[in-house]
């Protein structure tokens, strides 16, 4: 009931958008940062308007190889029973930290640390506002308030949140402006964390907003989301995921999530081996 209400808000904010107008494809971010809506976005909120669903989710995906299975939450989820997700056989999640240079979710330290006490290999996620300060400053107050990793053996890589706002598709930036945000945010990530991020999107966005680039195949973890029986075709350059949300609901709170493989490649991509 929550995420309907929340899609009525941001239909009406898209309106209003059209009405009063967005900035130009070429305008660089601002950086006197007011985020319209932190606490209503999160992994795939944009993804079912956007995209649709292709039918409803599946429990048992098309696949190749084994898949882990494992969700995203934010503060949409409220309080989780964590123990109770992993009886279920959920064995990793992402967790949402922060959005632009000023959102905290409220939810991510209690989510962070009990999911860690229950087994799970978890790590924290960013949502992108590229329109309201850069990639640099995103990814600092990232790291700073949830974004770290430690080799612990149960912290995946940072994740980059990338995909459709509620107003301009591409948050007003040309093609080759949001391919140098990402970089930057990307670049800034590795040099404090030694990680190179996970970078969350849709094949649609990617190819839309970035021009299908291949630029960050090589070193980021693909996390790509399409509700269907299978993920689809892949941004240019990955030629495998390495997650796939799968659904928006299902046996596990928030979004419904494959690692594509084993717990021991899970482990690995944890451990940074």
């Amino acid at each position: 009931m929550l995420r309907r209400l929340g899609g009525v808000l941001i239909a009406l904010t898209a309106l209003l958008t059209g009405i009063t107008g967005t900035t130009s494809a070429t305008a660089a971010p601002t950086h006197g940062e007011r985020l319209a809506h932190p606490e209503r976005d999160w992994m795939g909120s944009s993804v079912a308007a956007h995209e649709g669903t292709r039918g409803k989710a599946v429990k048992t995906a098309s696949r190749r190889v084994v898949q882990t299975p494992g969700f995203d939450v934010s503060n949409w989820q409220g309080t989780i029973n964590w123990p109770a997700a992993y009886a279920k056989g959920a064995k990793f999640a992402y967790i949402k930290a922060t959005e632009g240079t000023t959102y905290k979710d409220p939810y991510f330290s209690s989510n962070y640390t009990n999911s860690y006490y229950a087994g799970f290999i978890r790590g924290a996620y960013h949502f992108a506002t590229p329109n309201t300060s850069s990639g640099t400053a995103q990814a600092d107050f990232f790291v700073s308030h949830g974004g770290g990793w430690s080799k612990d053996g149960q912290t995946l890589p940072p994740l980059l949140d990338i995909e459709y706002p509620d107003g301009a598709a591409c948050y007003g930036l040309s093609q080759s402006a949001m391919r140098s945000w990402i970089k930057a945010f990307i670049d800034r990530v590795h040099t404090r964390t030694g990680r190179w991020a996970t970078i969350y999107t849709t094949t649609d966005w990617w190819t839309t907003c970035t021009g299908n680039t291949s630029t960050f195949a090589a070193h980021d973890p693909l996390f790509v989301a399409r509700y269907a029986s299978t993920a689809g075709t892949l941004p240019a350059g990955w030629p495998f995921y390495t997650f796939w949300q799968h659904a928006d609901s299902g046996t596990f709170p928030g979004d419904q999530d494959y690692f594509n493989g084993p717990m021991s490649g899970l482990r690995n991509l944890a451990n940074n081996t």
